[in-house]
C-alpha cells in the first residue's frame, strides 16, 4: 500500500472516529517514510487531552486489526496543531477570527496583525503600525 492510499485509509478511520464529536475536524495527516504516523485534530471549541488520547487508542486498534501496517511497524501521535503550525482548512481560519496571525503572503512579505475576517479568496488581517500617537491600523 502506498503513502496515498495509507493516508486516504487513515482519513476514512479518524473521520468515523470524530463524526460523532461534535465541533471536531481533521487538519492534517502525516506518514513518515519510518511509518510515524501523525494525525492533527481542532474543534471549534478547541481539543482536550482526554479526547485526544481516546481518539489515539481507538484508531491504534483499528490500524492494527486492520493490517495497513505489516507486522504493526508503525507509530500514532495524535494533536491539536501547536500554534506554531500554519493554518491549512478554512474551519480553522475561521476559528481563529479575532486573534493575533502571522501571514506570509505572496510576495514574501510577513504580516502579523488581528484576523478580521475570512471568505473562500482572501481574508482581512489589521495591522498595526506605529505606537501611541502615530499608531495606524
Amino acid at each position: 500500500m502506498n503513502e496515498t492510499s495509507q493516508i486516504r485509509t487513515l482519513e476514512k478511520k479518524v473521520e468515523a472516529l470524530i463524526g460523532d464529536k461534535q465541533g471536531f475536524f481533521l487538519v492534517d495527516i502525516k506518514v513518515s517514510p519510518s511509518n510515524n504516523i501523525r494525525v492533527f485534530l481542532d474543534a471549534d471549541q478547541g481539543v482536550g487531552i482526554d479526547e485526544l488520547v481516546q481518539i489515539n487508542r481507538n484508531l491504534y486498534k483499528q490500524i492494527v486489526e486492520s493490517g495497513t501496517f505489516p507486522g504493526n511497524d508503525f507509530s500514532l501521535e495524535v494533536s491539536s496543531p501547536g500554534l506554531d503550525e500554519p493554518l491549512k482548512v478554512m474551519r480553522q481560519y475561521f476559528k481563529n477570527i479575532g486573534k493575533n496571525v502571522e501571514v506570509l503572503r505572496k510576495d514574501g512579505i510577513k504580516t502579523e496583525g488581528k484576523l478580521l475576517s475570512v471568505n473562500e479568496n482572501s481574508i482581512i488581517v489589521e495591522e498595526e503600525k506605529g505606537k501611541n500617537k502615530k499608531k495606524e491600523l
